[in-house]
């Protein structure tokens, strides 16, 4: 008996996080059409400018290392 009421609880917990996080993203502001296309363009820009600069620092630190082992 006791098994049964643990699992009952375990349903029961289970199904209240369910309903507490459905009522937590009823109260989410969701981006509209134009800021998540200006959001996705500054992630863009981003991981753009930082892969460029870590291809410019390794093609500087693979020439200084070519030059000193030369």
């Amino acid at each position: 008996m006791a098994f049964l009421a643990r699992m009952k609880q375990s349903f029961g917990t289970t199904f209240s996080f369910f309903t507490d996080s459905w009522s937590e993203l009823k109260k989410v502001k969701w981006p509209s059409r134009k800021e998540m296309i200006t959001y996705t363009l500054v992630v863009i820009g981003t991981v753009t400018f930082v892969a460029v600069y870590f291809f410019v620092l390794d093609l500087g630190i693979s020439e200084l290392l070519r030059l000193v082992f030369k």
